[in-house]
């Protein structure tokens, strides 16, 4: 009856040693569910993902208006130098080449000299982009019987420049730079103009970025 009980005994604890066996086993079986999504993520396409910051735009804008392309080539002579914007004052009906001969009495540049109220000229745009991001502004023109080309009298009056530096230039033949940016000045009553710089219409670019050098401004950085 002993040996009949031992043995009952033994094979129990045999069946619960096979039964402990095969329950660890299934616990170290792989795991086949999907992996966890919010653990870490490619390096590479997280770097794309991220949107790129566009380069904030100059605080330098050169705003010009050119009769013959003179006036033009020097502006885009100091933004490069400065790594600036450019703005071209354009009139809503721009000029011909007929109407810029000031040897025809009967030309328009003629009748508008001769009739003061011709001279505020309408323009395609008065403002450019981003106006009130620029706290230094450079002014091109060509000289018209002793003051600035009147298209760039009507930009002046349609903008305020209250907070920024003007600085004035001019393309000419002959004429000196005069009075043209003071007169400019009284027109909006607002910003610091500074004295401007009359160029010869040949103007080389050499010529140029040593005026926008002499002015101080720190190019080191664009």
């Amino acid at each position: 009856m002993k040996t009949m009980l031992k043995q009952t005994l033994s094979l129990l604890l045999a069946l619960c040693i096979l039964f402990a066996l095969a329950a660890c086993g299934q616990d170290m079986q792989p795991q086949t569910s999907a992996p966890d999504e919010t653990g870490p993520v490619d390096t590479a396409l997280a770097e794309e993902s991220i949107p790129v910051e566009e380069p904030e735009s100059g605080n330098v804008l050169v705003a010009y208006f050119s009769a013959t392309g003179n006036t033009e080539a020097v502006a885009a002579h100091i933004a490069s130098t400065l790594g600036a914007d450019t703005f071209e004052i354009t009139p809503a009906e721009p000029y011909t080449s007929d109407d810029l001969n000031w040897t025809d009495e009967n030309s328009r540049v003629t009748r508008e000299h001769e009739d003061a109220s011709l001279q505020t000229v309408e323009l395609a745009e008065n403002t450019p982009d981003n106006w009130d991001a620029y706290d230094t502004v450079f002014i091109g023109y060509p000289i018209w019987w002793g003051v600035a080309a009147w298209p760039v009298s009507s930009f002046v009056a349609e903008n305020d420049f209250t907070g920024k530096t003007v600085i004035p230039f001019c393309t000419s033949s002959s004429s000196e730079l005069g009075d043209s940016g003071t007169a400019l000045e009284e027109l909006t009553g607002t910003g610091e103009w500074l004295t401007g710089q009359r160029f010869r219409s040949s103007a080389s670019e050499s010529e140029v970025a040593d005026w926008v050098n002499s002015l101080g401004f720190d190019t080191t950085q664009r």
